[in-house]
């Protein structure tokens, strides 16, 4: 028989710790925002314990975020808009999808076929160059510097990932 309820004790710095990586993260669902409330209730001693209950619904799972923030770079998912230090920047549909597809994993690493089959949602058809004339295009846009870009990254050999240290 599985056990109801657990009680497990976590210190102060844990917790601290906890917090500054859901800041960093850009808190963006009702369960994360409400979970750092608890744990904030916590430090300032407002409480005692704190409950925390697995939604297993699935809900989480298919959230997408309002926006995502990335330095001077917001991205608008619900209307697919794109601004950079507040200037509204015009993206086709699929440099706006790759761009999302990064954006929303940012730090990990796609080949070319990867990006291709995420966006496209179809088998990759030796379509390499046109996935880098995307990025091209996409850098070009979105990036203060496309020769040095600082969002969207090359892994030479490899393929690209969305910096998730800016």
């Amino acid at each position: 028989m599985k056990k109801r309820v657990s009680m497990v004790t976590v210190g102060a710095s844990v917790l601290r710790w906890l917090c500054e990586k859901m800041e960093k993260e850009h808190l963006n669902s009702v369960h994360s925002i409400e979970f750092y409330q608890g744990i904030q209730e916590l430090l300032n001693q407002d409480v005692a314990t704190l409950m925390v209950e697995l939604d297993d619904s699935g809900e989480s799972e298919n959230f997408v975020p309002e926006r995502i923030c990335v330095k001077d770079l917001e991205i608008y998912v619900r209307n697919r808009k794109v601004l950079r230090e507040g200037k509204e920047i015009s993206l086709t549909p699929k440099e706006f999808d790759i761009l999302y597809f990064l954006a929303r994993n940012r730090g990990e690493v796609f080949t070319k076929e990867q990006i291709y089959q995420a966006v496209w949602e179809e088998d990759f058809l030796l379509a390499d160059s046109n996935i880098m004339a995307f990025i091209r295009k996409l850098r070009k846009k979105i990036e203060p510097n496309p020769d040095a870009p600082e969002y969207i990254i090359t892994i030479w050999g490899i393929g690209y990932k969305f910096r998730d240290d800016v």
